[in-house]
């Protein structure tokens, strides 16, 4: 074998000739190249649109619209006070360390301590937003709540 390009050739059988329709009986695809017989689906184009219930009012139409999506509404990671007790004893709790150890998966707008549960060990918890019940648990543990800047 020689190593010129132009005479290079994919190996045998991994490339697949395309499918002539309409071209003779002998090609299995002929006369009306595998669409059936007459009628719209036949058609070049043809087909009818996705939700079409042959003239009758689709269903998308005939329910009512219901809800709003507020454009600007900010996505938390939402951690529970409960959930920082597998932190050691004056340990800081940053948004690594929550990441780390599988508390959040990602941070959208921020982070978001919750209180639910409750706090036994004295930790320095960095976040962007607290709420009062998870502050005063914190608190109350012997802990510090430093607020993170969004924009940082």
């Amino acid at each position: 074998m020689s190593d010129i390009l132009s005479r290079l050739s994919p190996p045998k059988g991994s490339r697949k000739n395309p499918k002539r329709v309409g071209r003779g009986p002998g090609s299995g695809v002929g006369k009306t190249s595998g669409r059936g017989m007459q009628g719209q689906k036949s058609r070049s184009g043809g087909g009818i649109a996705r939700g079409f219930e042959g003239g009758q009012m689709p269903l998308h139409r005939r329910l009512p619209k219901r809800g709003f999506k507020n454009p600007f509404r900010k996505e938390w990671a939402l951690v529970n006070v409960g959930s920082l007790d597998i932190f050691e004893n004056g340990a800081v709790v940053d948004i690594e360390a929550l990441m780390g150890r599988g508390l959040i998966k990602k941070v959208a707008h921020g982070v978001k301590i919750l209180g639910k549960g409750e706090i036994k060990k004295k930790l320095t918890v960095r976040a962007h937003a607290i709420s009062a019940g998870a502050l005063s648990k914190i608190e109350k543990a012997g802990g510090v709540f430093e607020e993170i800047n969004p924009g940082a």
